[in-house]
């Protein structure tokens, strides 16, 4: 079985990953050769962009609604798109005519009365190698705000040859995940506004 056709639960993190997007370890991550993206934007106030905000962030809504798709194997029936601590997916997105599949773990998820999201690590076979952290927070002036913070480097192989195409891809996705949240209130479902 070659690494490409591993089943996720058996891959292993990209090498000096996991943990790499927590506040406390940016510094080490920089030290380690990761580039550190962090930015907050509003994206709403009140009650209604709260609950919407939480729930998309908490069930791969903010990746799907910037036109990714997420693959969760065993996990994709109703009720059970919530977001959990350990859970393996295969995010992917279409490049033209080419689709690119990225496995990742998500390592920590929260869920509390000011804070919701979580973050993954890319694992074997990613073509980068790093965490990516989607954080919806709450103000206590009733603000809505989403936090995003990626640790990022080249990953392995061929995928190393193309870390610069890569990292403007993540720009254009940062952007997305963005407006995934800010506009009106829709269907979560569907990623329909």
């Amino acid at each position: 079985m070659t690494r490409d056709e591993l089943p996720l639960e058996a891959r292993s993190f990209s090498r000096g990953v996991e943990g790499v997007s927590r506040p406390d370890r940016l510094a080490e991550s920089l030290r380690a050769g990761f580039r550190v993206f962090e930015r907050r934007v509003l994206i709403g106030t009140g009650n209604d962009r709260w609950n919407f905000a939480r729930r998309e962030a908490l069930s791969w809504g903010i990746k799907r609604r910037s036109g990714f798709t997420v693959e969760r194997p065993g996990r994709e029936n109703g009720d059970d798109r919530r977001v959990v601590a350990r859970d393996n997916a295969w995010i992917a997105v279409a490049i033209g005519p080419v689709r690119v599949r990225e496995p990742v773990r998500v390592v920590w998820a929260v869920d509390d009365e000011s804070r919701a999201g979580f973050a993954y690590a890319t694992l074997a076979g990613h073509p980068v190698s790093g965490e990516e952290a989607f954080i919806v927070e709450r103000g206590a002036d009733d603000t809505v705000w989403l936090r995003i913070r990626s640790v990022s480097r080249a990953g392995d192989g061929a995928w190393r040859l193309l870390y610069p195409l890569l990292r403007l891809a993540q720009g254009l996705a940062r952007s997305r995940y963005f407006r995934a949240l800010a506009g009106v209130i829709g269907d979560a479902q569907s990623g329909r506004e």
